[in-house]
């Protein structure tokens, strides 16, 4: 909320308790930003306050008008257009504003760190038998995303991911690299290590389908190799962990190449191998304290219709673990890593809502109160034109692959646009990092996380529209103006309290303003397209201003000072939001 409507509501409140002796709630107050066709800066919805006064909208307006002008001393005059108040805000009162968010810097928008409770945000927790995809591309982006968020909204952030590193699909991969790979490493073949294990998870796909004409679908040779293999790991054989340990740690070189390139990082990370079993022991103490049900057969249930779910199964008759119960165990071992963790956000496809539903029931059936408070943060999918990702054909869109075709591609397009003139050879590898991942992140972010995408990655670095390169584009320019005034600290600016904005210059105002609030709901939400579109909204009046209002060239000195000030805090809040979704702005381009 803006400084000035905690100002109207309370005029609001007090005007109404005076005038009609009965005072509204703060949830019936309802302040807006004045649309453009009429007079005034803020608007205060009337309807809600005629059953107090006992008046017609107009007369209640007008009343209201009268007593916040006259008790106001930042609103200068009002409007009454039926149902509407709309009133008008002085100068010095924009003047205060601007000159407090220009005097924050880089901090503006930015709530105290730690001063919300600690989160636990997961996201990427891939399998060890494949490299990172597109769809990881929009998952890691998300989550770290969301992460940044929270931290900037305040809270005490964990970044984590559970990694994959045991079960079948890793075996296949070992099964077909023994078969087929004759001694094959990271080195000797040239290829990065998550993408050598990928490799021969392909290859078993291949042998396996043509097995299954002969044998059948669950007697394939290669298939039970797989499955014996399995139950060696599980057994402990020594032979078999040392080879699964060496091809996870070829796939864990590879993961940390992309997330570095990606420029996403992790505070923890929780393995698998490590957490099945400790699930395992939540599940018995369950079955100890009557929350779970042992069946006849040895199986274990838990009865969540209540809740309006289903019954779920949480251990196998013969005493295996299923996923649910490793993610049972994940998620209590966090609560103890972290004792002062206020609940976990879960970065995971919307294939998955069911499943993170039960999980967050059978935590408060083991007496996790944290359990009501965790979060799925689900999302859709992303397509590209030739439609959904398969991985064990070999035809996933593979995340390094995507993002070099992305620094390509913004390379072709800044050659082609002859934006490369002013721009030194050596820094331009950096520069099309950051335009084309910055492109990359945006177009995955800007809409809201539940919607499934089609991507295009030429359309994406586009510098008309609402793109990441058309706000790097626009945010270099203002810190050009700043450079060419030789303003290194716009902190240090003066505003006089004097000088008067117009309607324009107003209305950027409010909506670089609202940054602090955006932030605030953006985090409540999970949502980070709510930033990206806050940035996008911002950069777009400040292009439009900028065409219209000279800079530089204003004779004006109280004007000038204050347009530069405005230009340093477009520059600054623009930079913030688009780190909170993790893309890195230019200083030329």
């Amino acid at each position: 909320m803006l400084r000035i409507d905690e100002i109207l509501t309370s005029a609001v409140q007090t005007g109404c308790s005076e005038l009609f002796t009965s005072t509204p709630e703060i949830t019936q107050i309802s302040v807006q930003q004045t649309r453009p066709e009429f007079k005034g800066e803020r608007t205060v919805v009337v309807f809600p306050f005629t059953r107090l006064s006992r008046k017609t909208p107009e007369e209640t307006g007008t009343l209201l008008g009268e007593y916040i002008v006259e008790n106001c001393e930042d609103v200068t005059s009002f409007q009454v257009v039926k149902g509407f108040l709309n009133l008008s805000i002085s100068d010095s009162y924009w003047a205060s504003e601007l000159q407090e968010a220009v005097t924050c810097g880089a901090e503006f928008g930015l709530q105290p760190e730690s001063s919300k409770p600690q989160i636990m945000v997961e996201y990427s927790s891939p399998n060890t038998n494949k490299p990172l995809h597109l769809g990881h591309l929009r998952n890691n982006f998300l989550g770290f995303s969301v992460a940044e968020i929270l931290k900037a909204a305040g809270h005490s952030v964990v970044k984590v991911q559970i990694i994959n590193d045991r079960g079948i699909h890793i075996c296949k991969s070992m099964v077909a690299w023994i078969k087929f790979g004759n001694g094959e490493t990271p080195e000797s073949s040239g290829l990065k290590g998550d993408k050598l294990v990928g490799k021969y998870y392909v290859a078993f796909d291949k042998a396996y389908k043509a097995e299954i004409a002969e044998h059948g679908e669950n007697s394939a040779p290669i298939l039970l190799e797989a499955r014996e293999m399995l139950h060696k790991w599980e057994a402990g054989d020594s032979e078999v962990r040392a080879l699964w340990s060496k091809m996870n740690g070829w796939v864990y070189d590879g993961f940390d190449a992309t997330y570095t390139e990606m420029g996403v990082d992790f505070n923890k990370l929780y393995y698998e191998s490590d957490t099945y079993l400790i699930g395992k022991v939540q599940v018995e103490k369950g079955v100890s304290s009557g929350a779970f049900k042992k069946r006849e057969d040895g199986s274990v249930w838990v009865d969540l219709t209540d809740s309006g779910l289903d019954e779920k199964l949480l251990l196998r008759k013969d005493g295996t673990a299923v996923y649910m119960t490793q993610d049972i165990g994940t998620a209590i071992l966090r609560f103890e890593d972290f004792p002062a963790l206020d609940r976990q956000v879960y970065t995971v496809g919307n294939e998955q809502e069911y499943h993170f539903k039960v999980l967050f029931e059978i935590l408060g059936k083991l007496g996790v109160e944290q359990g009501e408070r965790c979060h799925h943060l689900s999302y859709g999918m992303v397509e590209l034109p030739e439609g959904k990702m398969k991985s064990r054909e070999g035809t996933v869109v593979d995340a390094d692959d995507l993002l070099q075709e992305m620094r390509e591609t913004a390379e072709a397009v800044a050659v082609e646009a002859g934006k490369l003139d002013n721009i030194p050879e050596a820094d331009r590898p950096e520069l099309f990092k950051q335009v084309g991942y910055g492109a990359l992140k945006y177009f995955l972010l800007r809409v809201d996380p539940k919607k499934s995408i089609m991507f295009d990655p030429k359309g994406s670095i586009d510098f008309i529209g609402n793109t990441g390169p058309y706000i790097q584009f626009n945010y270099v320019r203002s810190r050009s103006v700043l450079r060419n005034a030789s303003i290194k600290d716009s902190t240090t600016l003066k505003i006089s309290q004097s000088v008067t904005l117009d309607d324009t210059e107003k209305a950027l105002l409010m909506t670089v303003l609202s940054l602090p609030d955006v932030i605030e709901e953006a985090g409540k939400l999970y949502d980070p397209s709510l930033v990206a579109n806050l940035c996008y909204d911002i950069t777009k009046s400040y292009s439009s201003w900028y065409q219209d209002h000279p800079i530089l060239k204003e004779e004006n000195e109280e004007l000038r000072d204050a347009r530069l000030a405005i230009c340093a805090l477009c520059s600054s809040a623009v930079k913030t939001g688009m780190s909170l979704l993790g893309v890195s702005m230019p200083e030329r381009m």
